[in-house]
């Protein structure tokens, strides 16, 4: 089974040449400063929470991890859909990467799990 290099440089078939880690990265600030403007929208009265204090203790790491698994779900969901398009299975090498993601969600388990949807060249961003 080939391994996907996690720090793939070069272009890509989109035309991007920016490295995939990189462009990750970017998406998942890009995810976490709309999950930011989210938090900080204005709720109803009604609607607000009763007490501040019982919110995370490290709303940076919840942040994260949050914006970690919507990248992913972002990615499984267009794969889903190409699958569904051309007929083909997911391969045992993605499932061994997206199975790594969800037992440790980080950046380079989520850079993996991207390099075959940019193979692909399923990538938009």
């Amino acid at each position: 089974m080939p391994k996907k290099n996690q720090a793939q440089s070069g272009s890509s078939p989109n035309g991007s040449a920016h490295p995939l880690a990189d462009r990750v990265q970017a998406r998942v600030a890009e995810v976490g400063q709309s999950l930011d403007q989210r938090a900080r929208a204005s709720r109803p009265r009604s609607k607000r929470p009763k007490t501040q204090a019982a919110s995370a203790p490290t709303p940076g790491a919840g942040r994260e991890a949050s914006s970690l698994r919507r990248v992913f779900n972002e990615l499984a969901v267009t794969h889903r859909q190409f699958r569904l398009r051309s007929g083909q299975h997911a391969s045992p090498a993605l499932r061994e990467a997206a199975q790594a993601f969800k037992e440790s969600p980080s950046i380079p388990s989520l850079v993996a799990v991207a390099a075959f949807l940019e193979e692909d060249g399923l990538l938009e961003w």
